[in-house]
């Protein structure tokens, strides 16, 4: 019997699970997305806050920017990105690759485009898994309707409901407050002095960028060291803000910096807001529950939630994920006990969290996505990445960390399995 199986978003995550799905025996995919073009997050658009039907504005791109991984190791194992001179591409390079998958796995007739998915229940049947009943409404012409699949993968994104930390009397701030999900262009800091709160990717990436304009930017944070690389002139690290003041704000080591906008780089939350609370998932602290390897409901397997991990090589890992999870829906492999599945899962989150390090942090991958990745491919029987990604990462890692400004400019070639030239 052909199985149903539901995808939410046809951003990378959604076009790789409709892939597989097409690709698997006995699967047809059908994709709901509520914008009117593949790509997900890196769908750029100039408007903020609400869309025409009311909707939140899902896309956080900016208008400049360029991947802070190169395309040598961004791209889908059985897809590479065109041949080119620059490795750091621009966004609308990254939505055209993802826009050439999509036409090349003839992914697009399963899409049902300008759909928002309403609500998610499981129907619960003898055998185990269930199934699921994903209501969703045509935006355009403002009907509901109901599909049961018999599998359902979740892949709504994860960076487009901001996180913003507990500041003392915020509201005492004169200036302007924003998150970077509503960030766009830099002209709009000219001659501000802006405080970054938070030095991750996008912190480090905005402040270089806002660096051009602005008078002065603050770059505070609680990270035990100062980022090493070089900074413009005008760049200060400082230490994280706890209150603010009517022009400024008072930081952790007790000094105070006054500024004209405070950019919240600070991340994102995990949200699905169309699951019941008969889907049995929560979010606490950052982390999803009950997932399996952050990835497989485990007491539902039959719903699987892509890109979970963070700091990681997201398309490559996007692909191991969809896999294995499909191979589970197929019948080709099996998988542990509830208990089971549950026992690892606490144990793993004891090892990483339980000498102090924040639950939030769960999820942060970095160096432990290569074990993860060659152990979803191993399970699933299917080859794991050549070692020459890992390596070109962790050099490019190396490289931001030392040289910030810069390390956009290289160039970098596969030259074999484990072999890679770098220019520049």
């Amino acid at each position: 019997m052909m199985k149903t199986i539901g995808i939410i978003g046809a951003g990378a995550a959604g076009l790789c699970g409709a892939r597989h799905a097409l690709a698997a025996a006995g699967m047809t995919p059908i994709v709901w997305e509520q914008s009117t073009k593949v790509g997900g997050t890196w769908v750029y658009t100039p408007e903020l806050g609400k869309d025409k039907y009311g909707l939140p504005i899902h896309s956080s791109m900016y208008k400049n920017l360029k991947t802070n991984l190169p395309k040598e190791t961004m791209a889908f194992p059985d897809f590479p990105f065109p041949d080119g001179e620059e490795s750091f591409i621009h966004h609308t390079e990254v939505l055209k690759y993802l826009e050439s998958y999509c036409d090349h796995f003839n992914i697009k007739p399963y899409i049902k485009f300008r759909h928002h998915v309403q609500e998610v229940s499981p129907v619960m049947k003898e055998e185990s898994p269930p199934a699921w009943n994903v209501t969703v409404k045509d935006l355009e012409t403002n009907v509901s309707s109901t599909t049961t699949c018999d599998a359902l993968l979740i892949c709504n994104g994860h960076y487009s409901i901001p996180r913003i930390p507990h500041i003392r009397n915020i509201d005492c701030f004169k200036g302007r407050k924003i998150h970077s999900h509503d960030y766009r262009e830099p002209f709009l800091y000219k001659d501000d002095t802006v405080v970054i709160l938070g030095a991750a990717s996008s912190g480090l990436d905005i402040c270089l960028e806002i660096s051009g304009v602005a008078r002065k930017v603050f770059l505070s944070h609680n990270q035990p060291v100062n980022h090493p690389s070089d900074f413009p002139a005008n760049v200060e690290q400082v230490r994280g803000v706890v209150e603010a003041t009517e022009n400024g704000f008072n930081l952790m080591d007790g000094s105070h910096i006054e500024a004209d906008v405070i950019m919240f780089c600070t991340g994102y939350e995990f949200s699905f807001p169309f699951l019941t609370k008969d889907c049995g998932i929560t979010v606490e602290d950052n982390v999803v529950k009950p997932l399996y390897k952050h990835l497989i409901h485990s007491a539902y397997p039959s719903m699987a939630f892509i890109g979970i991990p963070f700091l990681v090589c997201p398309f490559p890992l996007f692909d191991f994920q969809v896999q294995f999870f499909l191979k589970f829906v197929g019948d080709l492999i099996s998988l542990p006990s509830k208990m089971e599945m549950d026992e690892q899962t606490q144990k793993e989150l004891e090892e990483k969290c339980g000498t102090g390090k924040p639950l939030k942090y769960f999820h942060k991958f970095g160096p432990i996505q290569w074990v993860y990745n060659n152990d979803l491919a191993a399970l699933s029987g299917i080859p794991p990445l050549p070692p020459v990604v890992e390596k070109i990462y962790e050099t490019v890692s190396d490289c931001r960390r030392a040289h910030l400004m810069e390390y956009k400019a290289s160039c970098y070639k596969i030259l074999g399995p484990d072999k890679f030239s770098r220019l520049k």
